[in-house]
């Protein structure tokens, strides 16, 4: 199997995308950590670790949970930057403390999280991280703004880190999803065509295949993953 016996983190691991996620890296061979702020669900598949309560906005917790897992499970692999929230409202109507919290959960997770990761990366002299964008930052729609700024802010971390780690066997690329087959898009939007929405399972086999080593001509990329939209 293409990643069997490595240790892999996924963030945001117990919600819609990061079980898929999870569950489609452990497939594919692989020791899985979830890590999530919320509780663990009460039960895992084979090769998935549940890390609850973990607050990946905190530089310190997260290094400790990082710490933690490669203690656990073995020499970190990789890293998939999946926790994160969307909120939808105008600037005219809307909360400036929404831009704060759009920033902390959708970039500051995956800066706090990948510069834990990066210790062990480093040390390895191999790796990957991928971090889920978002279509939208390329181009925000209407009450967009806060979501949208948050995940211009992933791609260009992305590029960035890309940079810094060249030539260290370590590869740094996103995603840029569209809207995501959730029960919570279905329930906010009852009367869209769910068939142009991407699946979680489509988004897994992207992400399954930046893990592998098939994709070690690729980094510094995002990448869309639109499905039909």
């Amino acid at each position: 199997m293409e990643l069997s016996g490595k240790t892999v983190i996924v963030t945001g691991g117990f919600g819609a995308l990061g079980m898929v996620v999870a569950e489609a890296v452990a497939a594919s061979g692989a020791k899985v950590a979830l890590v999530d702020r919320a509780d663990a669900p009460g039960t895992l598949g084979a090769n998935m670790t549940a890390f609850a309560g973990r607050d990946l906005t905190d530089p310190a917790d997260a290094a400790r949970t990082i710490d933690e897992i490669a203690e656990r499970l073995g020499a970190l692999y990789g890293l998939v930057n999946i926790a994160g929230g969307f909120r939808w409202e105008t600037l005219k109507d809307g909360d400036v403390a929404t831009w704060d919290l759009m920033f902390r959960i959708n970039l500051k997770t995956a800066v706090c999280a990948s510069k834990a990761a990066l210790l062990h990366l480093l040390k390895a002299k191999s790796g990957r991280i991928v971090n889920i964008g978002a279509g939208a930052a390329a181009k925000a729609g209407l009450g967009m703004g806060a979501y949208a700024a948050s995940k211009a802010g992933v791609a260009k971390l992305t590029e960035a880190l890309s940079e810094e780690v060249k030539g260290e066997g370590i590869n740094v690329n996103a995603i840029l999803p569209s809207i995501i087959d959730t029960p919570a898009n279905r329930k906010d939007m009852p009367k869209a065509d769910f068939s142009k929405w991407v699946t979680p399972e489509a988004i897994a086999d992207v992400i399954v295949f930046l893990l592998s080593e098939k994709s070690q001509a690729i980094t510094g990329a995002s990448i869309p993953v639109p499905g039909q939209m």
